[in-house]
């Protein structure tokens, strides 16, 4: 009876959240960015009697009231208040676009104060984060995300809250996904994100963004730039290209489009190279890398209220250093593209109707060839495939002031590869054996979702659910593989419910509550990897079809405080987890002789996670201001009563910004602080790490309207240092240290 009641939730959900659907009077008006077109999320309002935020769609409902005056704020954007006849356009055009109050030079993490995720945030990107080459590099801008490195240069896996991998949902435009075809994730999936047609990312914190999918810690969606639309046909572009000094990196990103008042389109390509890099003592830190890609993106107005939209990019890598890992990174070569369609209504309850589909294919090659070992017991090589598809389809209703997201989607994982290993010495010399890493594993989902929200006296309730089908199977499985487990393939129900409610305490106070409740199955990984050391310590894993899903149940709490000068943002959560998907040492015996041994995925019955997260904005004078950002997560293992492993230390960032010269200069200073990790996981081996800081400084002069120069200096002070999560390099055993001083030049051209 349980297990139907489980099943049964997302639809019980849809027909309360149908059933307490009500038509209060009020007209949708909607608020965008000037520059990127981008919605205002968080954007306070009053009108006579009526307050309140827009939401992540920069909507707000209004209703007419005689003699009343509509006043904006919004920390960003400064303050604005309508006159009369500027009321009346905007009244009768339901839309309008606001240009930013000042420039911001860095990556920005934006608070979304009074949207239904008020305690999410993003990252807008810049023209000088397009031009890296890891998306997930510019994700540890904000304290709240680490990255597991294995090399100095590429592969940086998000780390967010503590959740790692799989627990993370990473997602292009609610949908497209690529899947790590190394065993090590030298490749995961923020790593192929194609950043020059990327606008910004969202920061959703917690399991509660049930419409894109599961992310039991949290979701990563990446939001393409937004078309544009003119009468006249016209040309336009961008270049940028950035040096190193540590390292010698060359980063080179461009795009090249052509719109008209019914397509928009062009092609997208970035190129980088590096060398090895000095930490701050002068040691050379193996960093080698090269990465390059190239895209073709459309938009098009195919009739009144459609839009098509087709993407289609195409990344390479080539001899790209890990000296964290036995082998490095040869080459990997990703398609991955997308089409999606959306069918918009007028003067009716179904706003929208949008169809997605998207397909990565993922061919990567691993092996020792670059390492310069005397003498060499073997050559190991591991070439490996995946691919991930899917589809979507979503509508868009508003009933009264409130809105409702329901569809279905679709997803389907698999993974192939053999690990090569030629002896050259040895008893063994001239033999070559296969070691089947993958064997051929395949997981596919299959998802029902809804996400409701509604203004509700001076607060916005929102409801969302979701349930999972997971098939997963393993089509070449091995004998020894078979002989472990009854069975090795599955099929599991995954229910998901959140809850959330925000309330206005007053003009400058905002208070929310979010609960969750929601599960997620074990992934290729988890369950078919086949004697791979693949983890935290030199261990080799072995997957567990027979894993139980995980379940995590979060309670976010979030406090905001905004007025036109100054802001403050507070997260706090507490995630209860059940059935959690960890190691644990086995008596089998490993396939590498350098193994101490071989561990197995299965669930630990119980571990906690908490922590907080705080923003504080500034805004000193019209030319300057400050943020000050910082982050803490707190991990146990309840039965063992031990920290969990890789959970990263307390991180605090502040930043102060200046504009100059009327806005062509801009300034900026960054000093971070991360406290020393002693709460570490001794049953994985996990190592202590000392506290750092650091300071940065930047500059940007706009010499014309489409040329910008900017010139920045990280880690001034020449510290050595390494991030928590960074693994040990494996031959020495020795940290994988950071870049001591780095000096970097930029030139930037839009036209």
């Amino acid at each position: 009876m349980k297990r139907i009641v489980l099943l049964l939730q997302p639809a019980m959900l849809l027909m309360a959240v149908l059933s307490i659907a009500h038509a209060q009077e009020g007209k949708p008006i909607r608020f965008f960015d000037g520059e990127d077109g981008s919605p205002i999320s968080g954007l306070s309002y009053s009108y006579g009697n009526q307050v309140g935020s827009s939401d992540s769609s920069g909507t707000i409902f209004l209703r007419l009231q005689q003699e009343s005056r509509l006043r904006l704020q919004h920390l960003r954007y400064g303050s604005w208040e309508l006159t009369e006849a500027a009321f009346n356009r905007l009244w009768e055009t339901g839309s309008a676009n606001w240009n930013p109050d000042w420039m911001e030079l860095s990556p920005v993490s934006v608070i979304a104060i009074g949207s239904p995720q008020e305690k999410d945030q993003q990252i807008i990107f810049s023209s000088r984060d397009k031009l890296h080459h890891d998306a997930g590099a510019l994700l540890n801008e904000n304290p709240m995300i680490s990255s597991i490195r294995k090399s100095g240069a590429f592969g940086f896996d998000p780390v967010m809250r503590g959740f790692k991998y799989d627990q993370i949902n990473v997602v292009v435009d609610g949908l497209q996904a690529a899947s790590a075809a190394c065993p090590n994730r030298m490749d995961p999936p923020t790593s192929q994100i194609a950043l020059s047609r990327m606008q910004k990312v969202e920061l959703l914190k917690g399991p509660h963004a049930l419409r894109y999918g599961i992310g039991l810690g949290g979701t990563l969606n990446f939001i393409s730039e937004t078309p544009e639309f003119v009468e006249r046909p016209e040309a336009y572009g961008r270049f940028s290209s950035m040096w190193e000094q540590n390292g010698q990196v060359w980063r080179n990103e461009a795009k090249l489009g052509w719109r008209a008042n019914k397509a928009d389109m062009g092609l997208i390509g970035s190129w980088s190279r590096g060398l090895d890099y000095l930490d701050g003592d002068g040691n050379t830190v193996p960093a080698s890398f090269m990465r390059g890609s190239v895209g073709f993106y459309g938009d098009f107005a195919t009739a009144k209220g459609e839009n098509l939209s087709v993407n289609l990019n195409r990344n390479f890598a080539r001899n790209v250093d890990f000296p964290s890992l036995s082998m490095d990174l040869r080459k990997d070569d990703t398609w991955i593209g997308n089409a999606r369609f959306k069918k918009s209504f007028q003067g009716r309850q179904l706003k929208a109707i949008t169809q997605s589909v998207y397909l990565s294919l993922v061919d990567h090659l691993m092996d020792n060839g670059l390492r310069e070992i005397s003498p060499r017991m073997m050559d190991a090589r591991t070439p490996a495939k995946t691919s991930n598809a899917g589809g979507r389809v979503e509508g868009e209703w508003q009933p009264g002031t409130g809105r409702l997201f329901a569809g279905l989607d679709f997803r389907n994982e698999k993974a192939a590869g053999v690990r090569e290993r030629t002896f050259l010495m040895g008893p063994n010399e001239g033999k070559t054996l296969l070691d089947n890493a993958w064997q051929k594993a395949m997981i596919q989902k299959f998802g029902l979702f809804t996400a409701y929200s509604i203004p509700l006296k001076e607060g916005m309730l929102s409801i969302s659910g979701r349930l999972d089908m997971n098939r997963a199977q393993a089509l070449d499985p091995t004998v020894e593989f078979r002989q472990q487990f009854d069975e090795i393939s599955s099929l599991q129900a995954n229910p998901g419910i959140s809850l959330g409610w925000q309330k206005d305490l007053n003009d400058a106070w905002q208070l929310g509550f979010w609960l969750a409740r929601v599960s997620r199955s074990g992934s290729l990984t988890e369950r078919y990897i086949n004697y791979f050391p693949v983890g935290l310590d030199p261990y080799e894993l072995l997957g567990n079809p027979q894993l139980k899903p995980e379940t995590n149940n979060q309670l976010d709490i979030s406090l905001q405080h905004q007025t036109e000068q100054f802001s403050i943002s507070v997260s706090l959560f507490g995630a209860y987890l059940n059935d959690y998907i960890t190691g644990v040492r086995t008596e089998l015996a490993p396939r590498l002789p350098q193994s101490p041994g071989v561990r197995k995925f299965v669930n630990l019955e119980e571990a906690i996670k908490t922590g907080m997260e705080w923003t504080i904005e500034h805004r000193i004078a019209p030319q300057w201001s400050q943020s000050l950002m910082a982050a803490y997560t707190y991990g146990q293992d309840l039965p063992h009563q031990e920290a969990l492993p890789e959970i990263a230390p307390l991180d605090l960032r502040y930043s102060l910004q200046g504009k100059h010269l009327d806005g062509k200069l801009t300034s900026l200073l960054r000093w971070r602080a991360v406290s020393a990790q002693k709460r570490v996981s001794s049953r994985f081996g996990e190592p202590t790490s000392p506290g750092f800081h650091l300071l940065d400084l930047e500059a940007a002069y706009r010499l014309w309207p489409a040329l910008t120069v900017r010139a920045s200096v990280h880690n001034l002070l020449d510290q050595t240092y390494y991030e928590h999560l960074n693994r040990p390099i494996r031959t020495q055993g020795a940290p994988l240290y950071a870049p001591g001083r780095n000096v970097r030049l930029m030139l930037s051209v839009d036209f």
